[in-house]
C-alpha cells in the first residue's frame, strides 16, 4: 500500500466537519495510471483519498483528515458539501465491466479501516450516483453491493410485504432513506442502479417493499444515523 499522498487537490475540511459518509466511484479511463495522473493534476482540480487499481493495488493520494475534491454537487439526508462530509474511493474501471477479485478483495479489506477509524456504519457506505443521481451513475450496474452487504461493509433491502406502486410513496421515502429530493425518474434509476440493476420498466411493489424496508431501518426515523 502506498501512502505517499501524492496530489495536492484538497483543503481543510469545512465548518468542523468530519468524515462520516464513505463515497464509491469508478475511475471511468483507460488506465489506473491516467487516473492518478488526472487525479493529482492541479489544474483537473478532482481527487479522491483512495485509488485501488484492477490488480488489487492500494493508493492514498489525500490524508482523510483532509477534504479531497471527489463528490461534487450532490447531497444526502438532505446535507449538501458532501466533499467535507466523506472520503472518497475510486476504483479502476470503466464502469462497463465486473470489478476484479484482487480489487474487490483490497477494498474489503480498505473498507473496515476506514469505518473504524471514523466510526461509520455500512449504511453510510455510498455509491456517487446514491448522492448525486442527476449526473453519476458510478460505480454502476457491475458493481456488486450485495457482496459488500453480505461482509458488513454495506447494507441491502429486506423487503417485507409488497405494496401497490405509488410514485409520491417512493420518493418521500427515498428521502427518508437519504436520497435528494428529485422526482421519480430521476430517483427510480439510481435506487434501481444500486439495488436492482437488471430491472426496467415503471414502479413496481418490489420498489415500493424494498425502499419501504430501507427507510424504515435506515431512514431518518429508523435509522442509526444522525448528521452532526
Amino acid at each position: 500500500m502506498n501512502t505517499s499522498w501524492p496530489s495536492p487537490n484538497f483543503g481543510e475540511r469545512r465548518n468542523g466537519a468530519r468524515p462520516e459518509l464513505i463515497v464509491l466511484h469508478y475511475t471511468a479511463m483507460a488506465s489506473c495510471a491516467a487516473a492518478r495522473t488526472r487525479l493529482c493534476l492541479p489544474e483537473a482540480e478532482v481527487s479522491a483519498h483512495w485509488l485501488i487499481g484492477a490488480d488489487g493495488e492500494v493508493e492514498q493520494l489525500v490524508p482523510e483528515e483532509m477534504r479531497a475534491w471527489h463528490a461534487g454537487l450532490g447531497s444526502w439526508r438532505g446535507l449538501g458539501d458532501m466533499n467535507s462530509r466523506s472520503i472518497g474511493i475510486e476504483l479502476d474501471n470503466l464502469g462497463d465491466r465486473p470489478f476484479p477479485e484482487a480489487q474487490m478483495a483490497a477494498l474489503e479489506r480498505l473498507l473496515p479501516r476506514i469505518m473504524e477509524r471514523w466510526a461509520i456504519p455500512p449504511e453510510n457506505v455510498l455509491g456517487h450516483s446514491d448522492m448525486a443521481p442527476e449526473r453519476k451513475i458510478d460505480p454502476g450496474p457491475r458493481f456488486d453491493w450485495l457482496r459488500l452487504a453480505r461482509r458488513g461493509l454495506s447494507i441491502w433491502p429486506e423487503p417485507g410485504g409488497a405494496s401497490a406502486p405509488d410514485p409520491q410513496t417512493f420518493c418521500a421515502l427515498a428521502r427518508s432513506f437519504g436520497y435528494p429530493e428529485l422526482p421519480l425518474d430521476l430517483v427510480l434509476p439510481a435506487f434501481r442502479l444500486r439495488f436492482r440493476p437488471r430491472e426496467t420498466g415503471a414502479l413496481d411493489a418490489t420498489d415500493m417493499a424494498m425502499i419501504a424496508d430501507l427507510a424504515a431501518r435506515f431512514g431518518e426515523d429508523g435509522g442509526s444515523w444522525r448528521a452532526s
